[in-house]
């Protein structure tokens, strides 16, 4: 004869749900560019609704020799989530043209923007082992791009300090960035690409002009970002004397001063 206590946990269907295991996914995912073969695996698992990642290993092998095998540096309160796409989630890539290419992960942290960031892993062929160099994206992500077509890639990105920075972050709007992995570490070289500044700038000024008439517009957000562009351009006279035209709100001066404030403190005033 069941207890009392059994009997009304069956009827909430406690028992029954107890009884029940969660159910993990066993994921794999494998890469090789040349001598270098990657292998990410985990398990995927639903918590509360939302799927998890649990587990992570990552293996590299050289000519068939493993040379690697640990869990990625990952805080467990993250509770990473693994993307994959075209050239992101997790590839082996040349990126600096040495014929010796690097693995990245890239991890997302789950949640209703925050947090995108990528483990790259070189080899040293000194010391015989992969280093790991961690880059945080925040909210945004990258794209792999061969810019000068000389074999070394670019991550093509945009600056996430600019999300909340002047408005709520559906209307901010962020500058380009372009940073390359060199001697272990990633280094911002967006100067050096002027044609591609120009045309992030026209794309914000276009933006400015698309939504500057809709009821309620902010615009705040796009005219920031627009600056940023024209300061990396070494075009802020002209870019302040645009800003100067067009913005005529009553916190005008107030939003002016924080811009410069902001822009100085991020580095495009140099």
């Amino acid at each position: 004869m069941m207890s009392i206590r059994a009997i009304v946990l069956v009827g909430l269907g406690v028992l029954g749900l107890a009884a029940l295991p969660v159910q993990a996914e066993q994921i794999k995912r494998t890469e090789q560019q040349g001598n270098v073969k990657a292998e990410l695996s985990y398990e995927k698992v639903p918590i509360d609704g939302i799927p998890q990642t649990k587990n992570v290993r990552l293996q590299i092998l050289r000519d068939g020799k493993l040379v690697f095998d640990q869990a990625p540096t990952m805080n467990e309160y993250d509770r990473p989530l693994i993307e994959f796409q075209d050239d992101r989630g997790f590839v082996v890539r040349d990126l600096n043209s040495d014929k010796d290419p690097e693995v990245i992960a890239d991890m997302f942290t789950g949640g209703a923007h925050c947090c995108r960031y990528s483990l790259i892993y070189q080899y040293d062929a000194d010391r015989q082992r992969y280093s790991e160099t961690h880059m945080k994206w925040g909210n945004l992500g990258y794209q792999l791009r061969d810019l000068d077509r000389d074999g070394k890639l670019e991550f093509y990105s945009a600056d996430d300090r600019f999300a909340y920075a002047f408005t709520s972050y559906a209307a901010s709007a962020f500058p380009i960035q372009i940073w390359r992995f060199q001697a272990g570490e990633m280094s911002d070289i967006t100067r050096q690409y002027p044609k591609e500044i120009y045309s992030d700038a026209y794309r914000l000024w276009q933006l400015y002009q698309k939504i500057r008439t809709e009821e309620g517009a902010e615009v705040k957000g796009v005219l920031a970002a627009y600056l940023a562009d024209k300061y990396l351009l070494g075009q802020q006279e002209d870019g302040w004397n645009r800003l100067r035209e067009v913005y005529q709100e009553s916190d005008r001066e107030e939003f002016f001063g924080s811009l410069r404030k902001f822009l100085k403190e991020t580095g495009y005033e140099q």
